[in-house]
């Protein structure tokens, strides 16, 4: 495509449909049809420096800061390989016997998700972690026809307001919890009734595993709801996942992807496969031709636009099929043990932390007893304050919760140095 004026060649197709150049902007109004005071044009060089000159006013701050988008390390060659155009350029598949790579490629992610997350299938893909709990929560909903679906109240807001915004016609409720953070079981099974899906997060948002997960499915099992497992796939380098899960959702942007200023995701939306008719998005699957010879395809795709609209499980109109590659292209390079080396790190970095913070005066961290991955809450009776402090000594401190609680997280890419630095910068707060 050429990013080039064609004026001729515009002049010629308007010619052919009577117009003229005048009439395609007819429509703006007259008091806006000003000359607009542009600057001179540049040379490529120069705009290099303009750019280069902007580049430096920004602040360079260590960042303890997650809630959801983290900053982990992303091999070189994944955006190398990435840049290609078979992927870059890539947009639906719908030529199957033209995009056997980007087929290929799609196929990989949702086995290596399976793999990962012990589900059966996974689509590829959702928008990210909030689109794809929206998701199993409709899909709950088709499979129950029940209009009620269960939330820990520990969860993200962002989660919560996107479910509630997808989800009109769902009843939202939150479960609450006990003193050490867990799901509050009897609180459970007092809701549970007549719920389509129950849906728990593992880690929890403000970081903390739960210990009674197995318990939670059962509840929900015996109730027939849908259990929904929200996961870190980082977190299952160590941990394994949960088997009574009939929904696993959660967000593969930490597989490859760097933060980009917060965008873009990649939801991950995998489950057992007596619900693979029901779940939205594309589902790529490999075939056989008449000659013996193996391809890929699209097997299924429940968007409105290919099937009638009243059968469709999904309106979503395109998806994050770059950010699956990515995450296929991280798992594969990493493998079993260094997706391990890399959780047991961010375990180590996050258990040391918190002990640290604990031992500062007048700090508390976290709140909740229990074992904590890579997120953790820090509590100070002033901590608006502590985080402008922070921001001062050149520290992004964690992600603020109320005027006394923020959210801090660590990963491999924190260094000691990183964590030494953060703790002298809490030593040194003074009211």
């Amino acid at each position: 495509m050429r990013y080039i004026p064609n004026v001729p060649e515009e002049e010629e197709m308007l010619h052919q449909i009577g117009m003229s150049m005048a009439d395609l902007f007819s429509d703006i109004p007259d008091n806006l049809k000003k000359d607009i005071a542009l600057p001179p044009p540049l040379s490529d060089l120069e705009v290099t420096q303009k750019i280069h000159n902007l580049i430096e006013k920004n602040e360079k701050v260590l960042s303890f800061l997650g809630a959801g988008c983290y900053n982990h390390y992303v091999p070189s060659h994944i955006k190398e390989l990435l840049s290609r155009s078979e992927f870059y350029t890539s947009y639906t598949p719908y030529q199957p016997e033209i995009s056997q790579g980007m087929l290929q490629a799609l196929f990989e992610y949702q086995s290596l998700i399976c793999d990962l997350t012990g589900m059966d299938v996974c689509n590829s893909s959702n928008y990210d972690w909030a689109t794809s709990l929206a998701e199993s929560a409709l899909l709950s909903e088709r499979v129950t026809q029940k209009k009620k679906f269960l939330i820990p109240d520990l969860i993200s807001p962002f989660r919560r307001q996107v479910l509630k915004t997808y989800c009109p016609d769902l009843e939202v409720i939150p479960v609450s919890h006990d003193e050490r953070g867990q799901i509050d079981l009897e609180d459970l099974k007092e809701k549970v009734i007549d719920a389509s899906g129950v849906y728990v997060e593992q880690p929890s948002f403000y970081g903390f595993f739960q210990e009674n997960l197995k318990a939670v499915g059962e509840i929900a099992h015996d109730n027939d709801s849908l259990f929904v497992v929200g996961i870190d796939p980082i977190s299952l380098g160590i941990i394994e996942p949960e088997r009574t899960a009939d929904i696993i959702v959660g967000d593969g942007q930490s597989l490859g992807l760097p933060q980009n200023f917060g965008g873009p995701l990649l939801g991950i939306l995998a489950c057992k496969k007596e619900f693979l008719r029901r779940m939205p998005g594309r589902i790529i699957g490999m075939t056989e031709s008449e000659l013996k010879e193996r391809g890929f395809v699209m097997t299924l795709q429940t968007r409105e636009q290919h099937i009638r609209r009243e059968k469709a499980t999904s309106n979503i109109c395109t998806n994050q099929a770059l950010c699956a590659v990515a995450a296929a292209m991280y798992l594969a390079t990493m493998g079993k043990q260094g997706l391990k080396k890399v959780a047991e790190t961010v375990m180590r970095n996050t258990s040391y932390t918190m002990r640290k913070i604990s031992n500062i005066s007048g700090f508390e961290s976290p709140i909740f007893d229990a074992v904590h991955f890579k997120e953790f809450t820090v509590q100070h009776l002033q901590y608006t304050a502590v985080h402008g402090h922070l921001l001062e000594k050149g520290i992004q401190g964690g992600f603020i919760l109320d005027s006394t609680t923020a959210l801090y997280c660590v990963t491999e890419m924190h260094s000691q140095a990183d964590i030494t630095r953060l703790l002298e910068a809490l030593e040194g707060f003074h009211v």
